[in-house]
């Protein structure tokens, strides 16, 4: 009989949130926006960056800012309750797919919760390799990634019980 994990899972989505709000507070409180510490020289530092669009500032010159601030507003509180009703529902038991999911739901909180709140998002790390500039991304940004990376894989994997009839 396998032990209910959806409280482990959805306590992974709560730290991420957590993170996310402690180091974007952190950084609104420590550098002034457009400003920089640096850590890696010529690699990566700590920025402040107000961030009105999408993932990689999608959408920062939209005609229409308030409807596209709304727009995402609401896509994202409802991939986060399609994220958190999967969740429920598969949630019994860890699996790459379960721990993706709750990456995805606490990094999805914590990007929402800046539109709501301050009408943007704060992203605060920045990579920037010879002259390529990755856009600057959070704590958020980066949970989603991971769980999104872990779902690809996941999906890519052979079933276990596919190997055995090979």
């Amino acid at each position: 009989m396998s032990h209910d994990r959806r409280l482990w899972l959805f306590l992974i989505a709560a730290c991420i949130l957590a993170l996310d709000r402690l180091t974007k507070a952190w950084i609104v409180a420590h550098i002034p926006i457009g400003g920089e510490i640096h850590v890696i020289p010529r690699v990566f530092w700590l920025s402040h960056v107000q961030n009105p669009g999408a993932a990689f500032s999608l959408f920062i010159d939209s005609p229409r800012p308030t409807l596209t601030h709304w727009l995402l507003v609401g896509f994202s509180l409802v991939a986060a309750l399609v994220v958190f009703l999967v969740l429920l529902r598969l949630g019994r038991r860890f699996t790459p797919t379960t721990v993706a999911l709750a990456l995805i739901l606490g990094g999805t909180i914590g990007n929402v919760w800046d539109r709501i709140r301050f009408g943007m998002v704060t992203d605060f790390l920045a990579v920037r390799i010879v002259h390529y500039h990755w856009p600057d991304f959070n704590v958020a940004d980066s949970s989603i990634v991971i769980g999104g990376i872990l779902l690809v894989l996941d999906a890519l994997r052979v079933p276990h019980h596919e190997k055995k009839r090979d």
